[in-house]
């Protein structure tokens, strides 16, 4: 019996090998949903899957509906974003997004909006200076935790719902309380046993990621040291909504690229 086989336009997040020569993808189809398929012979120097099913590549390709795993049949490349393999400062911004949609999405389960956001983040984080990778990725990590419907209360109390001052924390030393497991800020009269201090500062950059295109965030000047804490706040984050905690994001704390 002829294998039913479908298109689709996909990222690929993640190449596992598999014997001698082929290779496990897990791509995220245009509807945000996951395919995990089998590149047969992909890892032969002269297949034609070898320069266009790299990893952050956007591809077109036409797969063969298997039991476990499709297989892909053919492939063109779209974009190839080698700047995310060849520079190893923006490998390491890259790596979260794809461990996180890699870990995140499922076969069937569509979130359209996904393909979209990461299509633009890999092509501007692509073109980018390395300085502003830390940024772009966690602007990423903000916007997809929006629609994924777990995005964090930045602006009200998540308790009360009481709107707090886009100027917190005035005095020197003064931090907002945030508390991920109620799910964001936290006003005075709401403070919770899981509070936990986050300064102004991060709060203002987690704030302004969320709401930048990536565009405009290869053009302004970056607080690094306030933009690894909005990080951190992801990594917190992932882990409490998602039972999630991203390696790639360890690594990118501990490398000491930027």
């Amino acid at each position: 019996m002829a294998q039913s086989t479908y298109s689709a336009r996909v990222l690929v997040l993640r190449k596992t090998k598999l014997g001698e020569s082929d290779l496990i993808l897990s791509l995220l189809a245009q509807d945000g949903s996951q395919i995990r398929a089998v590149a047969k012979g992909a890892r032969k120097p002269t297949s034609q899957f070898s320069s266009r099913l790299e990893l952050y590549s956007q591809a077109d390709v036409l797969l063969a509906q298997g039991r476990s795993l499709d297989i892909v049949k053919e492939a063109r490349l779209i974009a190839g974003n080698a700047a995310l393999r060849e520079s190893m400062e923006l490998a390491a911004c890259a790596a979260p997004i794809a461990e996180l949609l890699d870990r995140i999405t499922q076969p069937g389960l569509e979130v359209p909006k996904l393909f979209d956001l990461t299509e633009t983040a890999l092509g501007a984080l692509a073109s980018s200076d390395p300085a502003h990778g830390p940024a772009m990725c966690a602007a990423w990590l903000l916007k997809a935790f929006a629609f994924l419907g777990i995005r964090p209360s930045l602006d009200r109390c998540c308790v009360c719902g009481q709107p707090l001052a886009c100027d917190v924390g005035g005095a020197v030393h003064q931090t907002v309380a945030f508390s991920c497991g109620e799910g964001g800020v936290v006003c005075d009269d709401c403070r919770v046993s899981d509070v936990a201090g986050l300064a102004p500062e991060a709060l203002s950059w987690s704030r302004a990621l969320l709401g930048m295109r990536f565009a405009d965030i290869a053009s302004i000047e970056i607080d690094q040291s306030c933009v690894f804490d909005v990080l951190r706040l992801c990594q917190t984050w992932a882990q409490v909504h998602a039972s999630i905690r991203l390696k790639s994001l360890n690594f990118l704390f501990t490398c000491g690229l930027f």
